[in-house]
C-alpha cells in the first residue's frame, strides 16, 4: 500500500454495468468490478484500496459454503432478503438491508455466506433470493487477529444524506460506522428519493457504485443499475436521483502498489 500522492491526474472513469465480468452458476449470479477468481485483466485489479466489489445474488436454500480468507478486511451490504454468515471465531447472525458488516480476515478465518436464514429464526423456508454488495479493501497491516463487527445504519439517516457506514478514518471514530482496519479508507452509503442529492467525497481515490436505481452524476451524465465511476485527484461532483436510488461510495487517501 502506498499513500496517495499529488502527483496523480484527475480522472473520471466510468464503468458500465454490462462491462463487468458473470459469474452464473445454479445458485449464484455474481457480477465482479474488478478481476476475481477466474476472471483476470492485469489492467483491472482494483482502484485505491479497493480490490473488490462483487454485485451478487444467491438462490435461497443455497450459498457460499465455508472457505478461507485472510489479510483482508471484507465489507458486506444486503440490498434486499437476508444472509447467514458464520465464521471459525464463533460469530454467527443474520445480515440483512441496513445492517453493515465487517470481517477482519487477518491471519486467517473460514466462513460460509449462505441464504437459508430459516436455520436460525426457526421459521418457515422462503424462496427469495438474497442479493447483496460485498467490498474488499486492504488492510493497514497484515497479520492482525481476526475480527468482526456489525452495526445497523437507520433508514432515516441514509435518506437523503451520505452516511458513513465502514471506515477507519479518524474523523469516523466517533460516528456509528462499524470500524475498519486501515485509517485511509471509508465507505459512505445513501438512499435518494428522485431529486435528492448528495455530493461525491473529494479524496485521490474515490469509488462511487450504483446499487439501484438512477442517478445522474455532475459532469458525467445518467448512471444506471449495476454502474461504477473510479474517480482519481478529484471529487465534489453532485449526485442526484432520477428514480429511487442506493449508492455506495468509497473515499480512499491512499493505493495498493501492485507487483
Amino acid at each position: 500500500m502506498s499513500a496517495a500522492r499529488a502527483s496523480l491526474t484527475p480522472s473520471v472513469d466510468v464503468r458500465r454495468a454490462g462491462d463487468r465480468f458473470w459469474t452464473r452458476l445454479g445458485w449464484l449470479d455474481s457480477k465482479h468490478s474488478f478481476s476475481f477468481s477466474r476472471h483476470y485483466d492485469p489492467q483491472n485489479t482494483h482502484h485505491g484500496l479497493l480490490l473488490v466489489n462483487n454485485d451478487d445474488i444467491v438462490h435461497a436454500g443455497t450459498g457460499f459454503e465455508t472457505h478461507p480468507h485472510e489479510d483482508m478486511e471484507i465489507v458486506t451490504w444486503v440490498l434486499a432478503g437476508s444472509l447467514v454468515h458464520q465464521d471459525s471465531t464463533g460469530h454467527s447472525g443474520i445480515i440483512y438491508p441496513g445492517l453493515a458488516q465487517r470481517m477482519s480476515a487477518g491471519t486467517g478465518i473460514l466462513h460460509s455466506e449462505k441464504n437459508d436464514s430459516w436455520r436460525l429464526d426457526h421459521t418457515t423456508p422462503h424462496r427469495d433470493p438474497v442479493h447483496f454488495v460485498q467490498m474488499w479493501v486492504v488492510p493497514d497491516e497484515d497479520g492482525v487477529t481476526p475480527g468482526y463487527e456489525q452495526q445497523e445504519i437507520p433508514d432515516e439517516q441514509l435518506r437523503a444524506n451520505l452516511v458513513a457506514v465502514a471506515s477507519g478514518m479518524d474523523k469516523h471514530a466517533d460516528s456509528a460506522a462499524i470500524r475498519i482496519r486501515n485509517r485511509h479508507a471509508a465507505l459512505y452509503a445513501a438512499r435518494l428519493a428522485p431529486g435528492e442529492t448528495v455530493p461525491c467525497p473529494q479524496a485521490p481515490f474515490v469509488h462511487l457504485f450504483v446499487a439501484r436505481g438512477k442517478v445522474s452524476l455532475e459532469g458525467s451524465g445518467e448512471l444506471s443499475t449495476g454502474d461504477a465511476v473510479r474517480m482519481t485527484a478529484t471529487g465534489g461532483q453532485q449526485i442526484t436521483a432520477v428514480e429511487d436510488s442506493e449508492v455506495l461510495i468509497w473515499e480512499m487517501h491512499a493505493a495498493v502498489r501492485m507487483g
